[in-house]
């Protein structure tokens, strides 16, 4: 089910920016982060933010949207599988109201259910080993989060 909300409301599919986008998976341990192009439409792993420590966590965020210069910050959305919102959820909307408050970079929520579990298939058919999988599992679930943020914008247009 692809879901996509604005935090902005002058951001949609009659404005498409051009440039890079920074997607997270967020957790309360980790953070997931993936990085992709608009213009190719292709999402890819780029780091996990451990810190547990919000000042930290938004420090070493800070790092990567200086040297990646996104145009839009995309956050998955966790829900149980019936739509139903949880704790993470609403953790993950405040996450993402304050990536754009702070950055000033517009944010979009996708619905991310089951990228975890993907993500982990994903790493396990790529033979991975399973205590590799573990560092990269939260940035493979923020690049399909990112690349279902493409696939419902080449579904819209």
């Amino acid at each position: 089910m692809q879901t996509i909300q604005h935090l902005s409301p002058d951001i949609g599919s009659s404005h498409r920016p051009i440039g890079t986008i920074l997607a997270f998976d967020f957790g309360k341990k980790r953070i997931g982060v993936a990085v992709g192009n608009l213009e190719l439409g292709l999402a890819h792993p780029l780091a996990t933010v451990s810190d547990e420590n919000t000042v930290r966590r938004f420090d070493t965020i800070a790092s990567l949207i200086a040297e990646w210069q996104p145009v839009l910050l995309v956050v998955g959305l966790p829900a149980y599988a019936d739509g139903t919102e949880h704790e993470l959820t609403r953790l993950s909307r405040r996450f993402a109201r304050r990536l754009e408050g702070r950055f000033g970079i517009k944010t979009a929520l996708v619905d991310e259910r089951y990228t975890s579990v993907s993500a982990s298939a994903v790493l396990r058919e790529a033979g991975v080993k399973k205590k590799k999988r573990k560092p990269v599992l939260d940035q493979v679930a923020a690049q399909l989060i990112l690349q279902s943020y493409f696939d419902g914008q080449d579904a819209a247009t």
